[in-house]
């Protein structure tokens, strides 16, 4: 039985994760971290990461659905306790992209803009496809679509969606997030990337490809956030054991 340390377990994927968990027979959460509390959960729940070393909670792999703020903490805890982590937060800063960057030395560390199975694949068929299109002189865009709730924007896996139509290209094109100062046509080179914020929806993303006459639009749709949940329940069955190293969700599902 794999053993799950669930950072971030009161958020709401952190709610969601814990019900898929409760379903498998080969995994479990042994305990969860979250400074605000106040929910019902089959095992434990602590304050801090310390109080978990505090208590001696036994576990295989953290899973972290937490914030941007907690993330410097818990990469240096997750080296110092030699414990694989998957890593789902987004929007951290460049001081923490370095940190867990250097900490795959030491731990492997699963990172992934977005969990789904859908959206990997997306991304797969965007390098394919971006350098025949971009070729033929098509623009790109990306559109992203969040709940109200979401901090960052663009979201993480616009810019991993952006970064997939750039790796099939041999000149990258430049991201651009505001032409509300330009007053000018647009650019050939440019991939323009824009956030919606609205509602309870889970995750909405557009990779538009505009042509003379024609649009080539590659979607995907979240209706659900099961789908988040159910790929780091996979990830944590994938990095226990591994050896160090950066992982990404295309070597979960090879």
């Amino acid at each position: 039985m794999k053993k799950i340390l669930l950072h971030g377990c009161c958020g709401r994927m952190g709610r969601v994760i814990s019900d898929l968990v409760s379903k498998e027979q080969d995994i479990e959460i042994t305990a969860g971290v979250d400074s605000v509390g106040g929910i019902d959960f089959d095992y434990p729940v602590f304050g801090t990461l310390q109080e978990v070393m505090q208590n001696s909670v036994s576990f295989d792999v953290i899973v972290d659905f937490s914030v941007a703020a907690c993330a410097e903490n818990l990469i240096d805890f997750c080296v110092q306790n030699k414990a694989p982590l998957v890593f789902c937060t987004t929007g951290i800063d460049e001081k923490a992209e370095e940190k867990l960057r250097k900490a795959a030395q030491s731990i492997p560390v699963l990172r992934s803009a977005n969990m789904s199975l859908g959206v990997n694949v997306l991304i797969k068929v965007l390098s394919e496809i971006s350098p025949v299109l971009a070729k033929a002189g098509f623009d790109i865009e990306v559109v992203e679509k969040h709940h109200r709730m979401k901090k960052d924007a663009p979201s993480g896996t616009a810019l991993a969606l952006a970064d997939a139509v750039n790796s099939g290209l041999e000149s990258p094109y430049e991201p651009v997030f505001d032409r509300s100062q330009r007053m000018s046509e647009r650019p050939k080179n440019e991939i323009g990337i824009s956030a919606v914020r609205g509602g309870s929806i889970p995750g909405d993303h557009d990779v538009i490809f505009a042509g003379e006459d024609e649009v080539v639009t590659i979607s995907h749709r979240a209706y659900s956030r099961a789908i988040f949940g159910k790929g780091a329940i996979a990830a944590a069955k994938f990095l226990v054991s591994k050896e160090p190293g950066m992982y990404s969700m295309a070597d979960v599902l090879a």
